[in-house]
């Protein structure tokens, strides 16, 4: 099968329609349209459902779906892989970062890193886990920050832990000198990341154990974003420990809550059968504090 046509399948998947995959692959919509009929015909059943302007996976296109995404991400470590066979001295660490906390944990080694390895070039994106999980599947980056649990495809490298607090309205009645269970925050308003990032999930998951149903007022992708809606009164926010002590402004502070499940467990992943290039190596040995 022609990976370009594999390529052009899975990316109308990923985007979501013709149009928006054309957009992507810098190519037009008509193109995309053939590129797909074509492999269409060679596998002799339909992959798409196509109804009005949305396309769903048949069983066939589920099964070539997952199927084309390994092929792709196999291409893209065959590459690597040979690039350092052939001694090149220069390369790229593809990492995908988080956007909380990614500045805290890692801003600080990239200095050192660049020094150690002034050849290697460094492509940062910046995604929600669900994203980054896609991502790290398809062989588009070498290395993604992930909260734990993470799937049994990927291993990892521990970076870092800490608890999830509530972060309130500094005149807030709750208590300022004790832990607080969930449920005494039912009252208040949440506001949380938007959809892909894994600790809504952590927070919904122990609001559902604690038998509450969070009444969510605002969703946001960014920590400073949230905690001037929180100083504003809008609501109540939940983020890692050392990320509020880091950032919180003025007009917020912290109610530790007594729920165990709500840590904030950050992880350097990679896929578990997949080729990691020395460039990665190298980035998780800083990490863990080893000269290379």
């Amino acid at each position: 099968m022609d990976l370009r046509a594999l390529r052009a399948f899975t990316e109308v998947i990923r985007q979501g329609g013709f149009s928006q995959a054309a957009e992507a692959l810098h190519t037009t919509q008509s193109n995309v349209s053939k590129t797909v009929r074509q492999l269409e015909e060679e596998v002799g059943l339909p992959l798409l459902d196509r109804v009005g302007h949305r396309s769903h996976l048949t069983v066939a296109g589920e099964v070539v779906h997952a199927r084309a995404l390994k092929m792709l991400a196999d291409r893209a470590d065959l590459v690597r892989e040979l690039e350092e066979m052939r001694g090149l001295r220069r390369g790229r660490l593809r990492l995908g970062l988080a956007p909380i906390g990614a500045s805290t944990l890692f801003a600080p080694h990239f200095a050192t890193y660049r020094a150690r390895y002034p050849g290697i070039e460094i492509s940062l994106v910046e995604q929600g886990s669900s994203r980054l999980q896609e991502m790290l599947r398809e062989g588009e980056i070498d290395l993604g920050a992930l909260l734990m649990p993470v799937p049994d495809a990927f291993d990892w490298q521990d970076a870092r832990r800490s608890p999830v607090v509530a972060v309130v309205p500094q005149a807030d009645h709750l208590p300022r000198d004790r832990p607080v269970p969930l449920a005494a925050l039912a009252d208040h308003p949440f506001i949380l990341f938007e959809a892909g990032f894994a600790l809504n999930a952590m927070v919904l998951d122990a609001c559902a154990k604690a038998g509450i149903s969070p009444r969510i007022v605002a969703r946001s992708s960014q920590p400073d974003f949230i905690f001037a809606l929180v100083a504003a009164g809008l609501g109540i926010g939940f983020l890692p420990r050392l990320i509020v002590e880091e950032r919180a402004p003025p007009g917020v502070r912290v109610v530790t809550v007594t729920e165990p499940d709500m840590l904030w467990h950050m992880v350097l992943a990679w896929r578990r059968d997949g080729y990691l290039s020395d460039a990665a190596r190298a980035w998780l040995a800083l990490l863990r504090g080893e000269a290379t």
